[in-house]
Order: C-alpha cells, then sequence, then structure tokens
C-alpha cells in the first residue's frame, strides 16, 4: 500500500505545471499494483483565471489536446523527480467524464449551460445551470409548474448529475 505522503508529495509536485496548462488536479491515487505503482490523476479546467465574480459565463470544456499536454508534463515531472523513487510506475491521466457526480461549486460553475439532474429532499429538479454562485446554483427549469428559474443551496442537493444531450442547447433555439 502507498501512503498518503505519497499522494501529497506528487500533487504538491504537479500543482504548479497543471496549473500553467490551465488545469488542476481533480482526484489523484497512487497504489501497489503487484510490482509497479498506479499514478491515477483526473484533471479539470482551472477556473482560477475567471472572474470572481462571473457565475453565468460558460467554461471552456475540457479537451484531449489538453489531456495529452499534462500526460506529457505529469510523466516528466514524475520521472525527472524523486517523489516515485526507483520503482516503476504506470501513469493514467484522464477527465473526470460525463458520469461525474457534481459535488463541489466549482464542478457546478464548470457546467453553467449544462443540463443537470438534481436530487433534493424535495424531489428530483432537471434544469439548465444558468448561475453557480458560492453558495447555490441557478437552474432554468421547464415542469409541470412552468417554466422559470429555481435556486438550489448545495446544501439541500444530495445528488446532481450533468444530463447526456444529443442536440446543443445551442441547437434547440434555431
Amino acid at each position: 500500500m502507498v501512503t498518503k505522503g505519497t499522494e501529497q508529495d506528487v500533487r504538491q509536485l504537479l500543482a504548479p505545471s497543471l496549473a500553467e496548462l490551465g488545469l488542476m488536479v481533480e482526484q489523484l491515487t497512487v497504489q501497489q499494483v503487484g510490482k509497479r505503482r498506479l499514478v491515477r490523476l483526473t484533471v479539470d479546467t482551472d477556473l482560477v483565471s475567471a472572474p470572481p465574480a462571473d457565475e453565468t459565463t460558460p467554461v471552456e470544456p475540457l479537451n484531449l489536446d489538453l489531456v495529452a499536454d499534462a500526460t506529457r508534463v505529469v510523466g516528466d515531472l514524475l520521472d525527472e523527480s524523486a517523489v516515485m523513487g526507483d520503482q516503476p510506475y504506470v501513469l493514467e491521466v484522464g477527465s473526470p467524464g460525463v458520469d461525474r457526480l457534481l459535488t463541489e461549486p466549482r464542478h457546478f460553475r464548470r457546467n453553467v449551460g449544462r443540463l443537470v439532474k438534481a436530487a433534493t429532499a424535495d424531489g428530483a429538479v432537471i434544469g439548465r445551470i444558468r448561475a453557480a454562485g458560492p453558495q447555490a446554483v441557478t437552474l432554468e427549469v421547464s415542469d409541470s409548474s412552468g417554466a422559470g428559474t429555481r435556486q438550489l443551496p448545495y446544501a439541500d442537493i444530495t445528488r446532481a448529475q450533468v444530463q447526456v444531450e444529443f442536440t446543443r442547447a445551442t441547437e434547440e433555439k434555431n
């Protein structure tokens, strides 16, 4: 088993270089698999360049070119540093994926403009994220009670996930 200290060391090593690419470490695990260690890294767009007061502008999504750049940078950093020791490792770098649960305000902020399903104690709400602030998300909903907006405090959301759409939101307006 690999200690959490190693994961913290790897995270501290990678964070500055990933930030230069406009990325951040979303999740990192380092585990022993046979004679090798498996370094599994999930990166996502860093919101540090977004204006703090802007809660409504869609964020450019992560693309394969950025993930490939991150893979090269991370591989070079791990090879050049002593953080992994002499033991061989396998590196997997990826994005959070469409099935990722939205659990942090930054997850909602990155998905402004996308359709989500949010579960609360009062039931499920399906709507398009129009704004994502530090305390709540604003959804544009259209249900049996009519169309409108609904603000959900993050503390009231028990589960939220982006819904896959085969028609883009911009195409619906045409």
